[in-house]
C-alpha cells in the first residue's frame, strides 16, 4: 500500500477517522514547542506529519522505507526539508550522535520486527533532554487477529485494509505490552508518558459512530520517551 498506492495513500489520510482525528491530534498532543527544533521524521510516509512540523517553524529530517513517499515528500516540500529512503530495522546509519531533539515515528514501528536496531538508535542520535514520542496498535486490538491466541507471542498479521478505498493486504507484526517496554528499557529509554488517544471533536460531527466508539475503545498506543543519562 505504501509503495504502489503511495498517492492513493497520500490523499486517503489527509482526512480520515483514524488517521487524520484519531492519530494525528492524540500524537501532537505530546508535542511541545517545536519552534527551531531539529526533528527526525521516522516513517513519514506522504509527509502530513513533516508538514505540520514545518508550518511549527521545526527543522526536519523525514524518513522512509518507501522511495515513492520520499518522492512524494520531495515533490511537496523540496529543499525546506531533507528526505531520504531508509530501511528502518537496520537503524539510522547515516545519523550523527546527539543531533535532535525530538524524534517521531507514528504508526510504524508494528512493521518492525525487531526494534533493537532502531530504538538504539533513536537513543544514540537524541540530545540530552529530547524525546521519542511515537504511535503503533494498540495490543489489546492486535491479539483479535492472532492465529496462535498467545498474546505474548510476536507474530506476523496479514489483514485486508480499505484505507485507500480498495481491499489492499497489509503485513505488520502484533506484540504484547511486555516485548515493546523491554525494547524501550533496553534502548536505555524511559517512558515519561502514555496515552490511548482520544478523537478529535470534529469526529463527533463527521462520524458519529465512530467517535462513540473509539471515545470508549482503544484503538492505538502513544508513548513518549526521554533518554536516560
Amino acid at each position: 500500500m505504501y509503495s504502489k498506492f503511495a498517492h492513493d495513500y497520500d490523499t486517503a489520510i489527509q482526512h480520515n477517522i483514524y488517521n487524520a482525528h484519531l492519530e494525528r491530534p492524540s500524537l501532537q498532543a505530546m508535542l511541545s514547542n517545536l519552534t527551531n527544533k531539529h526533528i527526525l521524521d521516522l516513517g513519514c510516509g506522504s509527509g502530513v506529519y513533516a508538514k505540520f512540523l514545518l508550518e511549527n517553524s521545526a527543522k526536519v529530517t523525514a524518513i522512509d522505507a518507501s522511495p515513492e513517499m520520499i518522492d512524494i515528500v520531495n515533490a511537496k516540500f523540496g529543499h525546506k526539508l531533507t528526505a531520504y529512503t531508509q530501511d528502518l530495522s537496520l537503524g539510522l546509519p547515516s545519523e550523527k550522535s546527539d543531533s535532535y531533539d525530538v524524534v517521531i515515528c507514528p504508526l510504524t514501528i508494528h512493521y518492525i520486527a525487531d526494534l533493537s536496531l532502531l530504538f538504539n538508535d533513536i537513543k544514540r542520535v537524541l540530545k540530552a533532554g529530547g524525546c521519542f514520542v511515537f504511535s503503533t496498535h494498540h495490543p489489546l486490538v492486535d491479539i483479535e487477529a492472532s492465529l496462535s491466541g498467545d498474546y505474548f507471542e510476536r507474530e506476523l498479521v496479514t489483514e485486508v485494509w480499505d484505507t485507500i478505498g480498495k481491499p489492499v493486504e497489509v503485513k505488520f507484526y502484533r506484540r504484547s505490552l511486555t516485548e515493546l517496554f523491554n525494547f524501550i528499557s533496553q534502548a536505555n529509554l524511559c517512558v515519561v508518558e502514555l496515552s490511548e488517544g482520544k478523537p478529535s471533536e470534529a469526529m463527533k460531527e463527521i462520524a458519529p459512530e465512530s467517535y462513540d466508539h473509539l471515545s470508549k475503545n482503544p484503538n492505538f498506543i502513544f508513548i513518549k520517551c526521554r533518554p536516560i543519562a
